[in-house]
C-alpha cells in the first residue's frame, strides 16, 4: 500500500532541488501532486518527471509572495484535483551576507518569499485543508535554529518558519490537522551548486562544505524529501509542531568535528 494514496499534496519551489525530489516521492508514494514553481519550465521538467514513472501532476506557475497568484494556484488545484490534503511550502531563496551588507529592498523581498509566501499558501489552502483533515509542513533550516556566519537574514526567515509551525501546531490541533517543519543544513540543490561555482576554490568549499557535517557529506535531496513524505503519512500521525532537524550531525560534536578525521 503506498503511504499517500489518494491523497492530494502541493508543493511550492517543486521545480528543482528538494521540493522537486519531494514531488517525485510523494507521487510515487501515490499522491496525486501540484507542482508549484515560478519558472513554468521547471515546473514543467519536474511534471514530465512524475508522468514517466506513472504518477499525476500538475505545475501551476506562481509567485509565492502575491496574494493574487496564490489564490489562483489554490483555485488551479481544486479545479485540477478537487481537494487538498497536503501542503508542502518549500520554496524559498537565500542572501549570504552580513547584515550591513544586506539593502532595504533585499531584505523585505527574502520575507516576501520566506515568510509571507508561506503564510499566503497557508491562509488560502488552509480551508481545503481542514474539509481533509490534512497536514501542512514547512521547510525550515539549522539555520532557524542555530544560527550561521553570515546569513543573519536568511537565519531569521527561517526563525520566523519555526516559530509560526509551532504556533499553528496549536491553533490547529483541535481540527486534527498536523504542522511541522524540517530543518536541512547543507544539502546538494541547485542553489548551493551555483553557490560552490561562485567561489574563489569551487572543490575547496564543497569539501569544506562536507565536512561541516559529521557524516562528512552534505545531504542529498531526496533525503530531505523522504522525510517530508514521512512527516505526510499516516506513519507520523502523532507528530506536530516539530522542527525536525535532519542534519548530518552538523550541530553536533562541539570541540570535536570531523575535520580532522576526515582530511
Amino acid at each position: 500500500m503506498r503511504r499517500l494514496a489518494n491523497k492530494v499534496a502541493v508543493i511550492t519551489g517543486a521545480g528543482s532541488g528538494i521540493g522537486q525530489a519531494a514531488a517525485v516521492q510523494f507521487a510515487k508514494e501515490g499522491a496525486k501532486v501540484v507542482v508549484v514553481d515560478l519558472r513554468a519550465d521547471a515546473a514543467k521538467e519536474t511534471v514530465a518527471k512524475i508522468k514517466e514513472s506513472g504518477g499525476v501532476a500538475h505545475s501551476v506557475v506562481c509567485d509565492v509572495s502575491r496574494a493574487k497568484d496564490v489564490k489562483r494556484a489554490i483555485d488551479e488545484t481544486l479545479a485540477a484535483f478537487g481537494r487538498i490534503d497536503i501542503l508542502f511550502n518549500n520554496a524559498g531563496i537565500v542572501l549570504p551576507k552580513f547584515i550591513e551588507e544586506i539593502e532595504e529592498d533585499e531584505w523585505d523581498h527574502l520575507f516576501a518569499v520566506n515568510v509571507k509566501g508561506y503564510f499566503l499558501f497557508i491562509k488560502y489552502a488552509l480551508p481545503y485543508i481542514r474539509a481533509t483533515k490534512g497536514s501542512i509542513i514547512n521547510m525550515g533550516s539549522m539555520t532557524g535554529l542555530a544560527g550561521q556566519k553570515r546569513n543573519p537574514a536568511y537565519s531569521a526567515t527561517k526563525g520566523a518558519v519555526a516559530a509560526l509551525t509551532r504556533s499553528l501546531a496549536i491553533d490547529l490541533a483541535p481540527e486534527g490537522i498536523r504542522v511541522n517543519s524540517i530543518c536541512p543544513a547543507g544539502v546538494l540543490t541547485p542553489l548551493l551548486e551555483k553557490w560552490f561555482a561562485e567561489q574563489d576554490n569551487p572543490e575547496e568549499f564543497r569539501r569544506g562544505q562536507d565536512l561541516s557535517h559529521m557524516l562528512g557529506r552534505t545531504a542529498r535531496p531526496e533525503e530531505i524529501a523522504s522525510v517530508a513524505v514521512f512527516l505526510a503519512s499516516e506513519e507520523a500521525s502523532f507528530i506536530t509542531g516539530q522542527s525536525i532537524p535532519v542534519e548530518g550531525g552538523a550541530t553536533i560534536g562541539y570541540g570535536v568535528g570531523p575535520k580532522a578525521e576526515w582530511q
